[in-house]
């Protein structure tokens, strides 16, 4: 599977002759996999039509700032939380020349400057124009910025000169976007995951379980897996679907995801707990379908097994992080927790909030290690789950 599969990336379009080749990147990057939305700058519709690109990606094309339907649904902060990637192609010297400035003054530089995820910046302009220096002064400005620039091709243009500054073709530009994703960054690593809830019987129809839908776990294993690591991902049930380059162990109690995790990790390098696993179990759950009889029925709980504890006192050269689903004091409980089960790093986030955890497809969370304490800001699970992998690398380099 392509590492953009499933990815969201907003196409920017900007307003050049190449600008005919978006509609060819767009489809490409939906035949490798990914959601994409476009935005077009006023001066793009001049030579390609949003309904063009609707058509394409089957989605309406968002082209005003303050369109009140857009702020309604999904506004320019919106968007930009939504995607992975920005990718601006082509980009004009003009478009160039406000990014480098940090000028927000239309929807695509009012989200690019909003944007948490990775911008790209795919140069589309005439070679004289391209080998001006203000024109490469702004294009070091940008890569100081850590916003990568697909650099132009040489050779003929429309207007008839011959030189840099021709955007690269279509399949050209999605191939170098693949390797975005795929960092490397735990090339050879060995990691296992669990993920989603637990489900413990009550009876042969009945369970306790929680709301856990199993995204933060998902997109900890596809990221995982573009940063080079050998994945293992031993899942509670969720409707997701597996991804492609990792051994899904589906499980459905506390006891099988622990007899399936300490299988796993005996020769793992890292292990990631975000599985919301039920913290009591019925002690003798009923062979036979429990009848309503009357009014009150009373049920004898045990504690399930602490899988993240077990795991890490008896694998102690592994790297270990927990995660905390917290309602309040979300710090402290998470730190205490880091402390009792002797956990490496833990992820904790507020799950009493609506906009973010379980069932979202959005999160925010902190890192917490035994010497600090670090906010990561709201976005989609799949960026935090980058910058997630990104902090365990760095831990585990230290």
């Amino acid at each position: 599977m392509s590492s953009l599969s499933q990815k969201r990336i907003i196409l920017g379009i900007t307003g050049g002759i190449a600008a005919y080749k978006s509609a060819e990147i767009a489809r490409r990057l939906q035949d490798e996999g990914a959601e994409v939305r476009v935005i077009m700058t006023d001066s793009a519709q001049e030579f390609i039509r949003p309904l063009t690109l609707q058509a394409l990606t089957g989605k309406p094309v968002h082209t005003d700032l303050l369109d009140p339907k857009a702020e309604a649904a999904m506004g320019h902060i919106e968007l930009a939380r939504w995607a992975d990637i920005v990718l601006i192609a082509p980009a004009t010297a003009n478009f160039i020349a406000v990014l480098s400035q940090g000028v927000a003054n239309d929807l695509l530089t009012t989200v690019c400057l909003a944007s948490s995820g990775s911008i790209v910046v795919a140069p589309a302009m005439n070679q004289a124009m391209w080998s001006q220096p203000v024109s490469l002064d702004n294009i070091e400005r940008l890569k100081q910025r850590n916003i990568t620039i697909f650099e132009p091709d040489d050779g003929i243009q429309a207007c008839g000169d011959t030189g840099p500054g021709r955007l690269q073709q279509p399949e050209a530009i999605v191939d170098q976007l693949c390797g975005i994703f795929d960092s490397g960054i735990l090339s050879g690593k060995r990691v296992v995951i669990t993920a989603g809830p637990t489900r413990e019987a009550i009876d042969p129809v009945r369970y306790i379980s929680n709301h856990s839908s199993g995204k933060m776990g998902f997109a900890l294993a596809s990221g995982m897996i573009d940063a080079g690591a050998a994945v293992t991902l031993i899942s509670g049930p969720v409707s997701l679907d597996s991804p492609d380059r990792c051994q899904l162990i589906p499980v459905v109690s506390a006891s099988e995801m622990l007899e399936a995790a300490t299988e796993a990790v005996k020769e793992a390098d890292i292990f990631i707990s975000s599985a919301a696993v039920a913290d009591y179990q019925v002690t003798e759950a009923s062979s036979q379908k429990i009848k309503k009889k009357s009014d009150k029925m009373s049920l004898n709980l045990s504690k399930t097994p602490d899988i993240v504890a077990i795991l890490s006192e008896n694998n102690p050269k592994m790297f270990v992080l927990g995660f905390a689903a917290e309602t309040e004091n979300i710090e402290s409980h998470a730190r205490d927790k880091l402390n009792r089960k002797n956990l490496d790093a833990i992820i904790a986030n507020d799950v009493s909030r609506d906009d973010i955890g379980f069932n979202s497809d959005n999160n925010e969370a902190l890192w917490i290690d035994a010497n600090s304490c670090q906010s990561l800001s709201k976005k989609s699970k799949t960026q935090l789950a980058r910058e997630i992998i990104v902090l365990i690398a760095e831990k585990i380099d230290n």
